[in-house]
């Protein structure tokens, strides 16, 4: 039996009434136009730190965001309680789009991807030469995630006064990437700093390396007058670096339009969220040659189109090595 006539509309339809006496639910959102927008500087539980103009402003995530989450870096919509004061609480209603994400994932078969920064335009890789020891396949999954995120890698060799960087040099010679040596007593005398602040001026800058390496301290001596934490020891026992950063921090670079992101320390970098066919975009001299691969070329197999691009004589055959090796970390483990 039909329940309505033949020729209803929706004033016939019977509306159930809202017992709550709230307003129905919408999926048309607000449009906020009288947002402020500004920079992500720390994460904590939920508490986000944004620098708007020149005041420190704590806010929240708008529940409207759903689970699309903040990170340190990003560019957002504020609005609220925006006077910086103590004991008041901003809302973020929007994340501004991202010019670029780091990302990784805790190890290769791990699918959840974990966003470390976003808009940053440089990645500094911290790596000391002894003490602990280098790990180069660490330093080539940072690579390989640097390329694929679109950011500038910076290779930054710590401790030299224990060992001498040039071994480790030679392995990425080919790469072409910019490197920086530090020792410690040039960072207590400040010798380092000018050399490791020219390369960061007016970027964003991430630091990222394994524990112990020594990036919190030339954080510090980057930033001296906002020490950004303690720095600790390697055990001596495991050779381990003990953790001194505990969150993600931006902090602005003295002097400069620059930006400095300290990370907490890492034991692993995950690239299973990596498409190889976008880190050949980081060599250009390479990757005219690819369009002669098959389909889905891995860039070394037989088939692959690089060889004989090389052995014409449009590359050095390190590039094509380097490449290779870079895209094979993903196949291997950091101790390998």
């Amino acid at each position: 039996m039909r329940r309505y006539g033949k020729h209803t509309d929706e004033d016939d339809i019977r509306q159930r009434p809202n017992r709550k006496g709230n307003r129905p639910r919408t999926n048309i959102r607000p449009k906020h136009e009288e947002a402020v927008e500004g920079m992500v500087v720390t994460v904590d539980r939920g508490r986000l730190t944004c620098l708007v103009e020149d005041r420190l402003v704590t806010a929240m995530k708008a529940r409207e965001l759903g689970r699309k989450a903040a990170v340190v870096g990003d560019r957002v919509a504020i609005v609220g309680d925006l006077s910086g004061e103590k004991d008041t609480l901003a809302r973020i209603v929007r994340i501004e789009p991202r010019s670029s994400v780091l990302r990784r994932t805790a190890d290769d078969d791990d699918p959840y991807e974990r966003v470390v920064v976003a808009n940053a335009d440089q990645l500094a890789i911290v790596t000391a030469l002894a003490d602990p020891e280098p790990r180069p396949r660490l330093i080539d999954r940072c690579l390989v995630a640097a390329y694929d995120a679109g950011l500038e890698p910076l290779l930054v060799l710590t401790k030299s006064d224990l060992a001498p960087p040039d071994e480790l040099l030679a392995l990425y010679g080919a790469l072409g990437v910019p490197y920086v040596v530090t020792s410690r007593e040039e960072l207590e005398s400040g010798a380092a700093v000018d050399r490791v602040r020219k390369q960061l001026d007016g970027k964003i800058t991430a630091f990222v390396g394994h524990s112990g390496v020594g990036k919190t301290t030339l954080v510090n001596a980057l930033v001296s007058q906002e020490r950004r934490r303690s720095t600790g020891h390697v055990n001596a026992v495991t050779g381990r670096g003990r953790h001194t950063t505990t969150s993600a921090r931006a902090i602005p670079l003295p002097g400069s339009e620059g930006w400095v992101i300290d990370t907490p320390g890492v034991r692993s970098f995950g690239l299973h969220h990596v498409d190889p066919s976008r880190v050949i975009h980081a060599f250009p001299d390479l990757e005219p040659g690819t369009e002669g691969c098959p389909r889905a070329c891995s860039h070394d197999e037989p088939d692959c189109a690089l060889d004989q691009w090389v052995a014409d004589g449009h590359a050095d055959p390190q590039r094509l090595y380097s490449l290779r090796r870079l895209l094979a970390t993903r196949e291997r483990t950091e101790g390998d």
